[in-house]
């Protein structure tokens, strides 16, 4: 299922000419890949009083979502925010003196999620970031691929099994098949085998 992307800038002036070439809603959607409703929505949603216009359109797209994604915090703060952003400095700077100078705590990655809706929404002031990273991922997640919870370490294991004298102490691997199809599991008694008195 694919998801839902805003329109950028380079499509609002796609739209434009395409309809400037009397080109329909349905013929406008097919040529720039989108969704018919896509196009209408847009077309209904951001038009001014002298029609459509990409950079009036692309300019109230703009406002529409910087006005959801502030409810925690009043128009001038962003303002601040995107003013410090624009002189180059980091979100961690920021977030340290909005707080020390107005007792405003707004975290550094809460900054980073309204840089990056932006940037969904068409904006630039990704472009002042110091690191042109990929999306980061939200603070306190990471990749728990493969991770077995409450694990030991080997080294922590008793030095008994070491000797490899007693029944019990199993060794487990696995090995995956290509393109994750199928799997191993191996398991292997530590205990030596003595050789029989016969041999």
């Amino acid at each position: 299922m694919k998801t839902y992307t805003q329109l950028t800038r380079e499509e609002r002036y796609q739209i434009y000419a395409l309809k400037q070439a009397d080109h329909n809603q349905s013929e406008i959607a097919v040529v720039i890949g989108r969704h018919r409703f896509t196009i209408s929505r847009e077309l209904s949603r951001n038009r001014g009083m002298r029609g459509y216009r990409p950079r009036q359109a692309h300019r109230l797209a703009l406002e529409r979502r910087k006005a959801k994604m502030r409810p925690r915090f009043g128009g001038s703060i962003w303002t601040k925010v995107e003013l410090l952003l624009q002189m180059d400095w980091s979100p961690q700077q920021i977030s340290g003196r909005l707080m020390a100078e107005e007792g405003i705590r707004i975290s550094h990655e809460h900054i980073y999620q309204y840089i990056y809706a932006d940037k969904r929404a068409g904006g630039d002031l990704y472009r002042h970031l110091r690191c042109k990273r990929k999306r980061r991922k939200r603070y306190g997640s990471y990749d728990r691929r493969g991770v077995i919870r409450n694990r030991v370490s080997i080294d922590e294991r008793p030095e008994v099994v070491g000797e490899r004298s007693r029944v019990g102490d199993w060794e487990g691997d696995t090995v995956i098949g290509k393109n994750h199809k199928g799997a191993l599991v191996t398991l292997v008694e530590r205990k030596r085998c003595t050789p029989s008195s016969g041999e």
